[in-house]
């Protein structure tokens, strides 16, 4: 099988053919070993690279990508056997054994109910380490706790977005949708291998990361609760960086629903580090808000006058003015706490509507970018109209049930996501790492992404979303020098077999595409011009629709029949 690694006269052949118009016929696929590989997150690299990385720091779990000489110009295989996901909402219970051939964790946990594998398939109980019998009865006993009406979690839509750090398979992420909430469940490849893809295989929003050194990739004040239960860290380390990085991503008056060992249990270990981190806290100005049973929830104050009284002195310190809590994209985490701007001390909470009001509703953070809130509404009417010309192009291929897990490659304020509120999908949202940072909008407006460059790899395994919208996000990365074949080739990791894409751009990105078609295994659905939207608006824009072809490699083939 061609290994495909680096080829850099393949890559010299490649932009050749595009300028003489050529079809390409052919990339190579990888070896069936690399059907999991995400190059990003790819331990064999950080051994040959012989990276110098602190374990203890989980340095060995951040973001290191390959230099484009180390690059895998090749297609990324399915394992033997690969079927087509089973459909939402089935699949949050049920998924296909041989599209993530991982047993271990179901007779690792098998007392605590994560999975149980029947015949051909896995099942998902909803179990987790802190909750045997099933999240949904824990969800409602959180809400019971902090007395929400009728024991609903999402307190009449006042919570809406939530963190769930050291996920497992995401079941708690799983059973909050039903809240109408959403969780942005976050794990690292580490011991428990292909819990994130377990959780996505699910239908369930979810992403590869790690609370080390660098910062999650998310604005501030992006949750209203942040969960972690018997999730392993150790919050004391270094001055309680950690913590803090959750305080910067909590709203204010936010919950950190904690459920470990340390918050009942009595021995001595226990004890102390029960004492150290409750007097952590409280130095950050967090406050019980309820403790019962093994289970503590704090609240995160709404304004800074507890920060304002507090000794002078006083670990850890308010970080400095200059420090923007936006700025996440491989920006090192900071031992400090961020205080609100004086706007939102004055406002004592975030001004945000409740859930579902607030997806349509201009959020008070718009006026960080001088947008307001006619731009705002235009923004939502606009790709209202958009999306219904994507699923009127889509039809004939999908029915309700098809899609679940899209990308929106470059989000902007969110409206792509907001216009598909009525249909039963989840939408990733990646803003771009060196544009207007946006995503704080997409959170407030009840939503989640992420901050990336497109120029790298995504965070997330092979064949885990069933569309990706791609809105003038090849003519950017033109711009930026990067390579627009590596792009189609993180794509089609990233796609589902006979999942979608959605590309809207310009006329020569729509050709050079279609030039690529065949190698990678793709068929054109529907072409279309963009809807002339406005007088200013470029004749050239294209709308282009493809459906990625479910193709398996004569290894695969062999072992499946």
């Amino acid at each position: 099988m061609a290994r495909g690694r680096g080829d850099v006269e393949q890559k010299k052949r490649l932009a050749k053919d595009l300028q003489d118009g050529v079809m390409l016929k052919s990339i190579p696929v990888c070896d069936d070993g690399h059907s999991e590989l995400i190059p990003c997150l790819d331990r064999n690299l950080i051994y040959q690279t012989r990276l110098k990385l602190d374990l203890s720091l989980m340095e060995h779990y951040e973001r290191h990508c390959p230099v484009p000489e180390r690059r895998f110009n090749c297609l990324i295989p399915p394992p033997p056997g690969y079927k087509v996901p089973i459909k939402w909402p089935k699949s949050r219970d049920v998924v296909w054994k041989e599209n993530i051939p991982h047993t271990h964790l179901a007779s690792e946990k098998s007392d605590q109910n994560w999975m149980v594998v029947k015949s051909d398939k896995i099942e998902f109980p909803g179990g987790g380490t802190h909750f045997h019998y099933g999240a949904d009865k824990y969800i409602a006993a959180i809400a019971n706790m902090l007395n929400f009406p009728e024991n609903i979690l999402n307190n009449g839509g006042r919570l809406r977005t939530v963190l769930d750090v050291g996920c497992g398979v995401a079941s708690f992420g799983g059973y909050l949708l039903s809240s109408d909430m959403i969780a942005m469940s976050l794990a690292p490849n580490d011991v428990h291998q292909n819990q994130i893809q377990f959780a996505l295989e699910r239908g369930i929003p979810a992403y590869l990361g790690v609370l080390g050194t660098k910062r999650l990739p998310y604005p501030s004040r992006s949750f209203e609760l942040a969960h972690c239960s018997r999730c392993r860290i150790d919050w004391l380390q270094r001055n309680g960086i950690l913590l803090l990085e959750l305080d910067r991503l909590l709203r204010p008056g936010g919950y950190f629903a904690y459920s470990s060992p340390e918050a009942y249990a009595q021995d001595e270990e226990d004890l102390r580090i029960w004492r150290e981190m409750s007097a952590l806290v409280e130095r950050m100005c967090w406050k019980v808000a309820v403790k019962r049973n093994q289970t503590v929830i704090w609240v995160k104050p709404l304004t800074n006058d507890c920060y304002m009284e507090r000794e002078p002195g006083t670990q850890p310190p308010l970080c400095k003015s200059d420090d923007d809590p936006d700025a996440v994209w491989d920006v090192s985490m900071e031992a400090c706490i961020t205080p609100y701007s004086d706007h939102n001390h004055k406002a004592k909470g975030s001004g945000l509507a409740p859930w579902p009001a607030r997806l349509a509703a201009p959020p008070p953070r718009l006026a960080d970018f001088g947008y307001s809130n006619e731009m705002f509404e235009k923004d939502t009417e606009i790709w209202q109209q958009r999306v219904e010309n994507y699923w009127n192009l889509l039809s004939p291929k999908i029915r309700p049930d098809t899609l679940r897990n899209l990308m929106d490659m470059k989000a902007n304020l969110g409206s792509f996501a907001a216009a598909l509120k009525s249909k039963d999908v989840w939408v990733m949202n990646v803003v771009h790492e060196d544009g207007p940072n946006t995503l704080k909008i997409i959170y407030d407006r009840g939503l989640i992404g992420t901050v990336h460059s497109w120029c790298e790899s995504f965070s997330t395994y092979p064949r885990t979303y069933d569309l990706l919208h791609a809105w003038t996000v090849f003519s950017d990365i033109e711009k930026k020098g990067c390579s627009a074949g590596d792009l189609l080739i993180e794509m089609d990791r990233i796609l589902r077999p006979t999942g979608f894409v959605i590309i809207r751009d310009k006329r020569p990105v729509v050709e050079f595409v279609k030039k690529h078609l065949s190698a990678l295994h793709w068929e054109a659905v529907a072409t279309a011009e963009a809807e002339r939207e406005s007088a200013e608006q470029d004749e050239d824009d294209m709308v282009f629709i493809i459906q990625k072809k479910l193709w398996l490699t004569s290894e695969s083939f062999r072992i499946t029949e």
